[in-house]
């Protein structure tokens, strides 16, 4: 079982959250365990108070640094060697990537901070990676970690059934996910390409490949550079680019 441990101040967010969906029915086969543990039920302080103000001045509060290591203390022996992730903007930038490679992993803690952080002490003790999923500010890490876990979880086998396969996702390979369809075979003057309803499965195959990598010359160029292309699909690729320069 892969084991997921958030020290945060509002464990009511992971839990209900994750509680649903794919991760839920996990949580409940046993595949995954996620344990939300409330910073705030280690603090010393009788209103039970977790932060205070900035030395040095400045707007804001800062997070206590024993409340937070209590905290993980108090779970340390469970996670055993675990990496110790610090839900920050200031971190690396998280992708399918550092997921695939965090899934390997046997458990994990991720750290949620507030206000204007944790005291820096703290993570230097236990912090092993500082992480974001953005360039931008949350309220809180909570979002950012419970959308680590979904993810994250989604590699661990067990997880997903046959029908919810990671193989043809988005980033998978390196590409964009190709267009999907359903029914019915029209709507609002829109069909369905003829080539899906063939039942030729080698050709819709090559069809999806084909518009994974066109999704992906338009929408992420980046991404094309880490990709897994054959010598045919980098000629496909060149056809592309050479096209769009013609026009």
């Amino acid at each position: 079982m892969k084991s997921f441990f958030v020290l945060t101040l509002f464990p009511e967010m992971i839990e209900g959250t994750l509680s649903h969906s794919i991760t839920g029915r996990a949580i409940k086969e046993g595949i995954i365990n996620v344990e939300a543990v409330n910073i705030r039920d280690f603090t010393m302080d009788k209103h039970r108070h977790v932060d205070d103000y900035p030395y040095g001045g400045g707007a804001g509060m800062v997070m206590q640094p024993q409340p937070i290591y209590d905290a993980y203390k108090s779970i340390a022996d469970k996670a055993g060697k675990a990496r110790v992730l610090y839900m920050s903007p200031q971190g690396r930038r998280f992708d399918q990537k550092m997921a695939e490679e965090l899934s390997k992993e046997d458990s994990l803690i991720l750290l949620c901070g507030h206000y204007e952080g944790v005291d820096e002490r703290v993570i230097e003790e236990i912090v092993t990676d500082e992480v974001s999923i953005g360039d931008f500010v949350l309220t809180g890490g909570e979002l950012a970690a419970i959308t680590i876990i979904d993810t994250v979880s989604r590699l661990v086998p067990g997880v997903l059934n046959k029908e919810e396969s990671y193989e043809n996702e988005s980033f998978s390979d390196g590409l964009l996910e190709y267009p999907q369809y359903t029914r019915p075979p029209e709507f609002m003057g829109r069909k369905v390409p003829d080539i899906l309803l063939s039942g030729h499965h080698a050709n819709i195959d090559k069809w999806r490949r084909e518009q994974s990598i066109i999704r992906t010359y338009q929408k992420r160029p980046d991404l094309l550079e880490g990709a897994e292309l054959t010598d045919k699909e980098k000629k496909f690729l060149n056809t592309l680019k050479r096209n769009d320069e013609e026009k």
